[in-house]
């Protein structure tokens, strides 16, 4: 019996990973389909381990009896996270399947920002008066359990007002003496998230305190829901997708790849796009202000490429790490100077070892090849010390622009891989032709 229990659990496992494998490519119609295969308790743990867009549009799918059915069983942040990503015209109907009590408490959610501690918080959670004796507190908790609660972590004492005391450990709270109050066991140091913080900041609270569940103030203490750590894994993924999609010059998508319209997805990518490339236009001009230089050493255009991309990179490695570093709090603004003398002197040590590959290059092609002339050194002199400069003008420019759309209320991620190099690409431009005009001026210029 036992055998065939775990061969028949086997099969369901398999039959799940092969629907989330053929999920993307499926329609709604063959996702319905291939749910309603499955028993009802395993078919309600597919649908909730899917995304609120994928739950919303299956749900979106069904009739009208079984739509009812999966909006009352939802957790009721996973209900308001369902209603924000239908349609708009489909949100007052499902918000209307929900029984009374559901429908205002799920409504109070809605009110909140999406991206807001208050969106994300379910406001059922355990909770205790602090006059209450350990006997009495659990058998509370056990009605509670019972009745209305999905999740319980931990345990918050209030007032009558619904003002948070404190909060005891389910471990502190069976291990008590059982004539002991709760208000003599529980923890008045509690860390809390006020209703409107940001979700990025909400999940360092969670990073930086290894917590479960953390509840959720308003302005005056009161409890209004509390955010699990369940809720913060579907943040972080989305947070670091929006920043990698930034990185790479492009609006985010704030959709799946494949589901995301056509149109929109052109329209997010083709605004930075146009903006890079009239960045780049930037470089050409600075090009045509040295085009007699280029004119009377021919040689000097071979290595443009050469300089312009060594800043380029090197601008985009010291934007990515001040941005991750940003994000995870790491760094803050108050940290710039310290940013500034780190890049500074990376930049200068990192500049030094492609200097010093680019003079062996030209000394190694020049003794192969003749490459160069007779003022082949003064050629690497020019190359090896505009790679200085430019990447350490790269590294700084990589590091500052973060922290300066920080200090102007925009989103670091802005300040993309792609954006930097075309910045540096211009000025890398101007500090080499400077720097040939100082070292080949009397010779090939």
């Amino acid at each position: 019996m036992t055998a065939l229990g775990g061969e028949q659990a086997r099969e369901k496992s398999v039959a799940t990973s092969e629907l989330q494998e053929a999920w993307a490519v499926l329609s709604p119609e063959e996702r319905l389909e291939g749910l309603r295969l499955f028993p009802h308790p395993e078919a309600e743990d597919f649908l909730m381990s899917l995304p609120a867009r994928d739950q919303a549009e299956l749900i979106l799918t069904t009739t009208s009896t079984e739509r009812r059915f999966w909006m009352r069983l939802l957790p009721l942040d996973d209900a308001a996270d369902v209603i924000q990503a239908a349609p708009e015209e489909e949100r007052e109907g499902l918000l209307a399947l929900l029984d009374e009590s559901s429908h205002k408490e799920v409504a109070a959610l809605l009110a909140y920002a999406e991206d807001d501690a208050g969106g994300l918080m379910n406001p059922h959670y355990a909770r205790l008066r602090p006059e209450m004796s350990v006997d009495e507190a659990i058998t509370y908790l056990r009605r509670q359990a019972r009745e209305r609660l999905e999740t319980i972590y931990y345990v918050y004492v209030l007032d009558p007002e619904q003002r948070l005391l404190g909060v005891v450990s389910f471990r502190e709270l069976f291990f008590a003496p059982p004539t002991k109050t709760v208000r003599d066991i529980m923890h008045t140091d509690v860390v809390t998230a006020h209703e409107e913080m940001d979700q990025e900041a909400l999940s360092r609270l969670f990073q930086d305190h290894n917590f479960l569940a953390i509840p959720v103030l308003d302005d005056a203490r009161h409890v209004k829901g509390i955010v699990t750590v369940d809720d913060i894994v579907d943040v972080v993924q989305e947070e670091a997708t929006e920043d990698i999609q930034k990185f790479g010059g492009m609006e985010a998508l704030e959709a799946p790849y494949l589901e995301i319209g056509f149109a929109t997805m052109v329209r997010k990518r083709a605004g930075w796009l146009s903006a890079l490339f009239i960045g780049e236009m930037l470089t050409a001009t600075a090009m045509g202000r040295f085009e007699s230089e280029i004119a009377r050493a021919v040689v000097l255009a071979l290595f443009v490429p050469l300089i312009i991309s060594s800043g380029g990179n090197s601008g985009s490695q010291a934007s990515t790490l001040v941005v991750r570093a940003l994000a995870l709090g790491e760094v803050r603004l108050r940290d710039w100077w310290r940013v500034v003398r780190r890049e500074l002197a990376a930049g200068l040590w990192l500049g030094s070892i492609l200097a010093i590959i680019g003079f062996a290059r030209i000394l190694l092609w020049q003794r192969l090849f003749q490459t160069y002339g007779d003022h082949y050194l003064l050629i690497a002199c020019t190359v090896s010390s505009s790679l200085i400069g430019v990447v350490t003008w790269g590294t700084l420019a990589g590091s500052m622009l973060p922290l300066f759309l920080r200090r102007l209320g925009f989103d670091p991620a802005s300040a993309s891989a792609p954006f930097v190099a075309t910045l540096v690409d211009v000025s890398g431009i101007v500090i080499y032709f400077t720097m040939a005009s100082l070292i080949l001026g009397g010779t090939l210029l």
